[in-house]
């Protein structure tokens, strides 16, 4: 193969990783629509159930995760992926409810979200800046973010028992480290290969966005909420 051949393939890979970005980009975008919609009606609803049974909600909630997952990645090649996720977001749109009406009863809390929400967009587009760059490769990260997120997920429900303030800032502190790792790795995953399919790709990067925002509003709660 001459060295043109070569040339000519390697852009043409780089065209398809970037077009791959820039469809996620897209899609990420409007995922946001049902998200801020499931938001606005989880504001009116009546969450008590929930308050009750604070583990065997995590625990179904869980198990409706992963279900969606998998549809979301069997579907990932058709249109139905496309539709299967928006509807999840709009799911997880509602889930912000309960934390949500919790941050507005505080006397600062529409600044609060909209601080969290504005942290949450910077920091998405600076370090999806330094990932995109193919020149980078953060793939070495993969297996101590995974070992990162099963001891958070372990320690959180763990302490939807014991109920720990504290408990609760520090797995919050250190998930917004996790999640905030794991956009460097997903758009790096994106532009270097390893991640060719924009839907699941999306799917990721909303994750990461998702659970960066809540885990950081809920430290900005923590920290700044005046309850007066």
């Amino acid at each position: 193969m001459s060295d043109m051949q070569v040339l000519g393939r390697e852009n043409s890979v780089s065209d398809a990783q970037h077009r791959v970005l820039r469809n996620t980009y897209a899609l990420l975008g409007v995922s946001m629509i049902p998200t801020v919609i499931g938001a606005y009606v989880g504001l009116q609803m009546n969450f008590g159930l929930m308050a009750a049974h604070p583990f065997m909600f995590a625990i179904g909630f869980m198990a409706v995760m992963f279900g969606m997952f998998k549809l979301i990645a069997v579907n990932q090649n058709s249109g139905l992926g496309v539709w299967l996720l928006l509807g999840m977001t709009f799911v997880f749109g509602v889930l912000l409810g309960p934390i949500l009406q919790h941050a507005l009863h505080l006397r600062n809390g529409a600044e609060i979200v909209g601080l969290a929400a504005g942290g949450t967009g910077i920091t998405f587009l600076a370090l999806s800046a330094i990932g995109a760059s193919p020149a980078r490769d953060f793939s070495g990260i993969g297996k101590f973010l995974m070992i990162g997120l099963i001891l958070a997920i372990v320690a959180g429900l763990a302490n939807l028992y014991f109920q720990i303030p504290a408990l609760s800032l520090a797995i919050s502190g250190v998930s917004v480290l996790i999640f905030s790792g794991y956009i460097l790795y997903d758009v790096n995953q994106i532009v270097r290969g390893g991640q060719t399919n924009y839907v699941m790709a999306t799917l990721n990067l909303y994750l990461d966005v998702y659970n960066l925002f809540v885990n950081l509003l809920n430290i900005l709660m923590s920290l700044l909420g005046n309850r007066d």
